[in-house]
């Protein structure tokens, strides 16, 4: 559910066929907060990072975000899908119009190089392995050069779009001798990269600079003619693309701007100095309180549009369920009570979030369980609950409970630093907490360390955001027992056999009755075991110049489809 090769693609009624086509769009320039570091297409350091790469290369499919729906990208169809008990089957076939920017067409022989590129020992790619490992095998049919079916573990639903959702490598750029396909796939394992040949062809892959050099090895409609690090990097459209014909009619295959700039300013101040200067055209994720100023400027507000578009970020407090405080329900139920939701969505985001009573957007209404009572702000709530659970309330104000070697009840937050939003949620429970005699520590640490606190499980209380789609509702990799560990997502340690077996029915569920029925209770387990609490779901703050038309607002990142923006005529 977060780790999909999204290239965002928008069905906009400007394309309808009948229409005389819009101008070309000059240049955007669009505010990145930090450097992409790597734009391999299949390590994708960062958000940044995944914008550049799905500008300049192309997966079997795309997302219509308008319509939240998958579409054909590089591929003629959605694919055809069969199953048995022991594997599952997905047949493409890639346009007939598709090429490389030497004339080369692609061909399913590149999806299976690609394949296998994506497996061999000693690459960046071992995100692709994990995401991808159960693609067991490609047949090419021998009487069409560009039509393959993928040979599958047995069937899940997420298989249908992850199988078409990575990008294509072309094989006569990057193995023009054709080692690799003389190897398996299951088989590309460390022995076969002993075999001189396949060596080679691995360090040219290694030497290729896929990292540096998008739009040569890529067949989407930019390539890169500038980087500079922690300045500025810029994509400029190829003059003969092999879509170009198709603009009109395939809606996503659009590229209008003929130039896109991305200009990397770390500092929110220095970025909005830089949107209020025309320095920027595109500045998305603003801080609230930046975007509350906009509002009120009449200068800005006649020379920007202001969006928020919905997300599905939603901030979390996760609660470590291993540390014995945090083992009871009833405790980490009695904390959510501290937290005072709406007070933070108007002091921390200016009222740019909506809460939600779990880990389904309020707005997908299908499978929202609006039958279930949202927690409130009730330090009252709170005591009652603890005194449940054992602890008693001695005379200096504080918790004790004889079933715990740990004792008074005390708990530390951690966070990522320079987070305003996180400091104020963290400044506020701790204010709660302390009223009812509980001490609660402040950590806020770099990203990375972070991190490494979580999976090793060395914290308590954790706010972070978590990032979803509308397209797959699976919570294995966060909430599965056998996901703790430092591999795993799930940080909590949350888990037990009847959860188990309930993520894996959502994950296999495909009809809407079932995955209904299957969201609503597990909405309503997560409420009452609480490993976590979903605080409030944001929306993200966009600001674009308003000589851009055709925006493609939609509530996946990054909120707004650059491909499609038309520059309106200067007076």
């Amino acid at each position: 559910m977060f780790g999909l090769w999204f290239r965002t693609a928008l069905f906009l009624v400007l394309l309808a066929s009948c229409q005389a086509p819009s101008p070309p769009t000059a240049q955007v320039r669009i505010r990145w907060a930090r450097d992409p570091e790597s734009l391999h297409p299949h390590t994708l350091a960062n958000a940044m990072a995944l914008q550049a790469v799905n500008l300049t290369y192309q997966s079997l499919l795309a997302v219509d975000a308008v319509h939240q729906r998958f579409v054909p990208l590089l591929a003629d169809s959605l694919p055809a899908v069969r199953r048995n008990e022991s594997a599952s089957f997905f047949t493409y076939r890639i346009r007939s119009s598709a090429t490389w920017d030497d004339g080369q067409p692609i061909l399913a022989s590149d999806v299976a190089f690609t394949l296998r590129a994506m497996r061999c020992p000693g690459l960046p790619n071992e995100r692709m392995q994990a995401q991808y490992g159960f693609i067991q095998d490609i047949y090419i049919s021998p009487k069409d050069a560009r039509r393959f079916t993928l040979v599958c573990a047995p069937y899940a639903p997420d298989y249908v779009t992850l199988s078409g959702d990575f990008a294509i490598l072309p094989e006569h750029l990057l193995d023009s001798g054709r080692i690799l396909r003389r190897i398996p796939l299951a088989r590309l394992d460390s022995a076969a990269t002993r075999q001189p040949a396949v060596a080679a062809v691995i360090g040219r892959l290694a030497a290729a600079g896929l990292e540096r050099s998008p739009g040569r090895y890529g067949s989407g409609p930019y390539r890169l003619v500038d980087w500079k690090p922690g300045q500025q990097l810029t994509l400029e459209r190829k003059r003969a693309w092999w879509a170009d014909p198709l603009q009109r009619t395939v809606p996503q295959l659009l590229a209008r701007p003929q130039r896109i700039s991305f200009q990397i300013i770390p500092d929110q101040t220095t970025a909005l100095l830089a949107l209020r200067r025309n320095e920027v055209d595109v500045y998305a994720g603003i801080p609230p309180a930046d975007f509350a100023r906009l509002q009120h400027s009449a200068s800005d507000t006649a020379r920007l549009g202001l969006y928020t578009p919905d997300s599905y970020e939603m901030i979390v407090a996760g609660y470590n369920t291993r540390k014995p405080a945090f083992s009871n329900a009833l405790v980490r139920q009695a904390i959510s009570h501290l937290i005072n939701v709406p007070g933070i969505l108007k002091g921390a985001v200016h009222n740019l979030g909506y809460a939600s009573v779990g880990m389904i957007s309020p707005h997908q209404l299908l499978f929202y369980n609006d039958s279930l009572q949202a927690d409130t702000f009730d330090p009252a709530a709170a005591t009652a609950l603890l005194r449940r659970a054992g602890w008693r309330q001695t005379a200096d104000g504080k918790w004790q409970n004889p079933a715990y070697a740990v004792s008074p009840l005390a708990f530390t937050i951690s966070y990522r630093a320079g987070n305003a939003a996180y400091e104020f949620i963290a400044l506020q429970l701790r204010t709660a907490a302390a009223r009812i005699g509980i001490t609660v520590q402040l950590q806020p640490v770099e990203s990375s360390l972070l991190t490494q606190q979580l999976q090793t499980g060395n914290f308590d209380l954790y706010l972070r955001s978590i990032v979803g789609n509308p397209f797959a509702h699976n919570f294995i990799p966060l909430l599965h027992s056998r996901s703790t560990g430092e591999a795993g997502g799930n940080y909590t340690g949350f888990g037990s056999p009847a959860t188990d077996r309930l993520l894996e029915r959502l994950a296999a569920a495909e009809d809407t009755a079932t995955k209904r029925t299957l969201l609503r209770h597990f909405q309503r387990i997560i409420q009452r075991e609480r490993p976590l609490r979903v605080l409030y779901f944001t929306r993200n703050p966009i600001a674009i110049t308003k000589r851009f038309t055709n925006l493609g607002l939609s509530s996946l990142s990054p909120g707004y489809e650059v491909t499609g923006f038309v520059e309106q005529p200067r007076p």
